[in-house]
């Protein structure tokens, strides 16, 4: 049997980052993976560039029961002390929209930057090792695939159900639960809606367009891209919306966030003023595309005609149409493409400064697994990084 200081469940941005903390402090650090690499999510995530940050990682910008549980460790690591160690491997990033960090390289960097960090900690890493069970005596008990592992602490750092071609599994779910923890319900997040039956027939003709739009889902609202799919809507401002939706909540989406909904009025009124005998299509066309105007002016039963000659109420209802249209989802497409999982661990169970389990000392919780979302753009590598941060000062 071997014996460590802490054993980490997880070899991804969280287990690592949580590793490297405790090793850099003398701690004795075995960490298992399952997989045969290291990093799986991080290597895909980006495109392949890893956004592994956001300069606006703030609270505000993650969904859980305890909205003010990600409060502590957000404050103690933040997105520039993640900067600070990307710039002190010499990494070359560049910051997109709405503060989205990016490697100029690739996900590789950050993926071999862990693995150096790891290893100047004298991290032990252990891959094609299956967790099979866990218990509890004086300390932690480990049976694996690759042998027997003793430790004072034990870190659960295995993700979420996201993107199962990764590795995801129950795991960590199942060992919150073994040591009598809730776990709040989950589900996909940072996901495209699927339409209803009735809505696909409707919009099937749009698949392939995408357009700037405003999408708003129980109050929150994203104003990005979104694209028009086989089966639904996807697209950031989709995605986003995501986050917020749960079976029987309405999705509005503002296909023209750049004028108000009185602009548009108006702007349709001086050009019926003017008399120019332009189509509506026409003048819609300069600023949605013209398959997304010809859908709509359809749904709202515009005739192929002259401005001029368009019903008031027609008009009206299109002006609505157009500024909040409104959709019920028959759910998201799932686990398969979500970015990440929504819910998990309780964290009414957990230190926010440590990640410990109030109920079992020693056991920590940490990244994905813990009930913590963050909106889509980096947001979830910070908190990988920031809870993973805390566990590490603290094994």
């Amino acid at each position: 049997m071997e014996t460590y200081d802490v054993v980490v469940i997880g070899a991804g941005a969280a287990g690592m980052m949580c590793a490297i903390q405790a090793g850099r402090r003398g701690r004795r650090v075995a960490l298992l993976e399952h997989a045969g690499v290291i990093g799986q999510k991080i290597r895909i995530s980006g495109g392949g560039r890893c956004n592994f940050t956001n300069r606006g990682a703030t609270p505000e910008r993650y969904v859980s029961e305890n909205p003010d549980f990600c409060r502590s460790a957000l404050a103690r690591y933040t997105a520039e002390d993640f900067v600070e160690l990307v710039r002190a491997h010499g990494i070359a990033f560049h910051e997109k929209t709405l503060g989205q960090l990016f490697c100029d390289g690739s996900a590789q960097q950050i993926i071999d930057m862990l693995i150096e960090e790891c290893r100047r900690a004298r991290v032990t890493i252990a891959l094609n090792c299956q967790v099979q069970t866990v218990k509890k005596a004086d300390g932690f008990l480990i049976k694996t695939s690759a042998g027997d592992y003793a430790a004072e602490s034990l870190v659960i750092a295995t993700g979420g159900l996201s993107l199962p071609k990764t590795g995801a599994t129950h795991f960590g779910y199942r060992i919150a639960e073994q040591f009598g923890l809730r776990v709040v319900p989950t589900s996909a997040a940072l996901d495209a809606f699927v339409f209803s039956e009735n809505d696909r027939r409707r919009f099937e003709e749009l698949a392939g367009v995408s357009l700037p739009a405003a999408v708003t889902c129980h109050g929150a609202r994203f104003e990005e891209g979104i694209l028009f799919t086989h089966t639904g809507l996807s697209g950031p401002a989709a995605l986003q919306a995501s986050l917020y939706w749960q079976p029987g909540r309405k999705v509005s989406v503002d296909l023209l966030p750049s004028m108000s909904t009185d602009e548009l009025r108006s702007w349709l009124a001086q050009k019926k003023t003017d008399g120019s005998g332009a189509k509506v299509e026409t003048l819609l066309a300069e600023r949605l595309p013209r398959r997304v105007v010809d859908r709509f002016c359809r749904l709202h039963n515009l005739t192929p005609r002259s401005l001029a000659q368009q019903p008031a109420a027609a008009l009206e209802s299109l002006c609505r149409g157009l500024k909040a249209w409104t959709f019920m989802p028959r759910g998201t497409a799932g686990y398969g493409t979500a970015e990440v999982t929504r819910g998990g661990v309780d964290t009414k169970a957990l230190s926010s400064k440590t990640m410990e389990c109030h109920t079992v000392p020693g056991l920590y919780f940490i990244g994905e697994v813990v009930d913590v979302t963050g909106w889509l753009g980096g947001y979830n590598f910070q908190w990988a990084w920031s809870s993973g941060w805390a566990a590490g000062q603290a094994v």
